[in-house]
């Protein structure tokens, strides 16, 4: 038995492949049956009469004239202007513009040929390591101890944090001492029943809807809730 990762893997069918003979026809006579075994649709008078090209009137004459319209001498004839020749011309790019690099740039026989000198080569030596680093260095490099500079007092004085002002109170610290009442001091059974959590019970689980409290029993109603609890002085009928 296939199981349902199976089934669900299994490409759709093709519903209209074999398209099914319809059962219910609003014709007076059922249409001529076919020989052919399966199905299939079938060209009707209304669409091959759809599909034809649509045929010119007969009283339809073809004596319309061009669209096109005649120049005159006086425009064959025509110059432009100084003004229409400078506004014809394409704007010139700026006096500092640049085209666009190209991404392969070529590279001439005289850099490709180039040889550096002396100083080239003594700039493209990396950088000498600083002495902190000279125990992890080979012993063939003997680099040079640079000389440590010394701070001036200005600096000595910027790099000394910043002191409280003598009315600042610093936050309460997270831990600090508690007093001995309070190690000693033991709950009163109401702060234990305050304490216990309340049973979370599922829903309509032990809830009797008839039950009333015993506060509520014992609870009276206020002056103004008696006032609210009386019924318009408009739907009061008098009998």
């Amino acid at each position: 038995m296939a199981t349902r990762i199976d089934q669900l893997a299994r490409p759709k069918p093709n519903l209209l492949k074999f398209p099914d003979r319809r059962s219910v026809y609003w014709l007076d006579e059922l249409p001529p049956s076919l020989n052919s075994s399966s199905t299939a649709f079938d060209l009707t008078p209304r669409w091959s009469k759809l599909a034809e090209s649509k045929k010119l009137i007969p009283n339809f004459e073809d004596n319309r004239q061009s669209p096109g319209w005649k120049l005159s001498a006086a425009v064959l004839k025509a110059r432009p202007s100084d003004r229409v020749c400078a506004l014809a011309l394409p704007r010139m790019p700026a006096a500092g513009w640049q085209p666009d690099r190209p991404l392969l740039p070529t590279v001439s026989v005289a850099v490709r040929t180039a040889k550096a000198n002396a100083w080239i080569c003594q700039l493209a030596r990396p950088r000498k390591m600083c002495a902190a680093m000279t125990q992890f260095c080979s012993s063939e490099i003997s680099p040079s101890v640079p000389s440590l500079a010394k701070p001036s007092p200005r600096t000595h004085l910027l790099a000394t944090p910043k002191q409280d002002h003598p009315q600042y109170c610093p936050d309460r610290p997270v831990s600090w001492p508690v007093a001995k009442p309070a190690l000693e001091a033991v709950a009163s059974e109401r702060l234990q029943v305050l304490a216990t959590p309340r049973l979370r019970k599922p829903l309509f689980e032990g809830f009797d809807p008839y039950r009333v409290s015993s506060a509520a029993r014992a609870a009276t109603a206020s002056p103004r809730l008696q006032e609210l609890a009386l019924p318009p002085a408009r739907r009061c009928r008098r009998r």
